[in-house]
């Protein structure tokens, strides 16, 4: 036997015949699976083929046809007909000529100044124009009704365009009530005028989310309601059980939102109905946002006069101070000449009949450069001390153009440098001073005179004495 072999004994074989079996066994596992793998794969490759082929098939086309764009944007029912007949195809992208201009960049490093494009569908068209009829034919049809190439879908566009029959009959055809734009709004968020009423009740009809966030700013619906001044939606939305507390993404309530909402004379009304109805609802009026403003705060900065009444009367803190030290007080000083026909000076006496902090005396002359075109405000202010210091500084404060047009008021402030305050007003002082955060709940209970009642709270006269 040569070196280095062995002689195989009959165990030492049978384990090699074993060894060699087991080995076939898994060539013979490896191959099958992998004609397994093989078929499956070949399978799903077929089928995502099939899959490609059918959305390539149903995917809406660029329509460019200004035969079809003019009958959808004119509402010509008969029109739309024709060029829609049975069979046709409904889902189409359109690009509406003109919009604004932007900057886009082009190949090469170039930019180039063109329209900014908007796109829109059949749907959307005759939806946000109130084209029922035109809609109807395009649902029967076959259009999709949740289709939404440019960030909206067609039920987005008939709410914002107060359109009440086109959103029942989109929502009759399955629409999604509760379907996202691409700005992160519910449709309910987009009923943001006293017209979409009757939107705001079909969508809560057809199963809305009544407490549905918006995605950049978290607000609810009642939260649009509030700000717009909404009284019909807020109702509507209280009695479907919205939600009073629900902070947005700056700490604000829907009461928040209706007191910090900018308003105009005209709307100042409507805003003090809508935070009487959450106020009865159950409202926090103490609530604050994340600067720890509280409605009272923000009334006062809008110069609401009867908002501010209504919040002090249900117990608001007249003194309480945001994350800046700023009371309700500074707020309004701060807006006191931008909203002169809000009557500021109303909003000023409350606070102060209320027990409101006063401004600091060495401060005056700067509040009165800032609200000498308020002389009421100016007279509401001087009357909360028992004597004053008035300086050349006070008299440089008021343009000369201010000073003229209400001559009368400040020479009789300006006169105060030479004389002291009136007994009068000084037991006046005495009385408020006693009362201090009672004034308002004693004085109506003395019975007085109705000039003397008045007098006590500040109302105007149009001099000092």
């Amino acid at each position: 036997m040569s070196q280095g072999s062995f002689v195989f004994s009959p165990t030492a074989l049978r384990s090699l015949q074993l060894d060699e079996d087991m080995l076939e066994r898994h060539r013979y596992r490896k191959q099958l699976a992998t004609h397994q793998l093989n078929g499956y794969l070949l399978k799903k490759e077929a089928r995502e083929r099939v899959t490609r082929t059918l959305v390539t098939a149903t995917a809406p086309a660029v329509c460019h046809d200004l035969v079809i764009q003019n009958a959808l944007y004119t509402g010509d029912k008969e029109a739309v007909q024709r060029v829609f007949p049975k069979g046709a195809r409904t889902n189409l992208i359109i690009e509406p000529q003109g919009g604004d201009m932007r900057w886009v960049a082009r190949g090469g490093g170039l930019w180039s100044l063109t329209y900014e494009q908007e796109l829109t569908t059949p749907l959307h068209i005759t939806a946000g124009r109130g084209f029922t009829e035109c809609l109807r034919h395009l649902l029967l049809r076959g259009a999709s009704v949740d289709l939404s190439p440019g960030g909206s879908t067609a039920l987005h566009e008939a709410c914002q365009s107060c359109q009440p029959e086109c959103v029942k009959l989109l929502l009759s055809y399955g629409a999604n009530a509760n379907a996202l734009s691409e700005d992160g709004l519910l449709p309910l968020h987009m009923c943001t005028s006293p017209e979409s009423i009757e939107c705001a009740k079909y969508l809560l009809q057809f199963g809305a989310a009544i407490n549905g966030r918006s995605l950049d700013e978290d607000d609810t619906p009642l939260h649009v309601a509030a700000r717009n001044g909404l009284l019909g939606h807020t109702e509507l939305y209280l009695r479907y059980g919205a939600a009073l507390d629900k902070k947005n993404d700056e700490g604000k309530t829907p009461l928040n939102s209706a007191c910090s909402h900018p308003q105009e004379l005209q709307d100042l009304e409507r805003y003090l109905r809508v935070c009487r109805l959450l106020l009865e609802a159950g409202a926090d009026l103490h609530a604050v946002d994340q600067d720890k403003q509280s409605p009272l705060h923000m009334a006062c900065k809008n110069v609401n006069p009867e908002v501010v009444d209504l919040l002090l009367a249900r117990g608001a803190c007249v003194n309480e101070m945001d994350y800046g030290g700023q009371a309700p007080m500074h707020n309004i000083l701060k807006v006191v000449c931008y909203k002169l026909s809000h009557k500021p000076e109303r909003v000023v006496r409350s606070l102060l009949n209320h027990g409101s902090i006063r401004v600091w005396p060495g401060a005056l002359p700067k509040v009165l450069k800032y609200c000498c075109g308020s002389p009421r405000t100016i007279e509401a202010l001087i009357n909360a001390y028992t004597r004053i210091k008035v300086t050349d500084d006070w008299v440089e404060a008021v343009p000369p153009e201010v000073f003229k047009e209400h001559q009368e008021f400040y020479e009789s402030l300006f006169s105060l440098s030479e004389s002291p305050r009136s007994l009068q007003h000084l037991a006046r002082w005495k009385l408020r001073n006693f009362l201090d955060g009672r004034l308002i709940e004693v004085v109506p209970k003395l019975n007085l005179p109705t000039f003397l009642n008045n007098y006590l709270l500040l109302e105007s006269r149009d001099y000092v004495h």
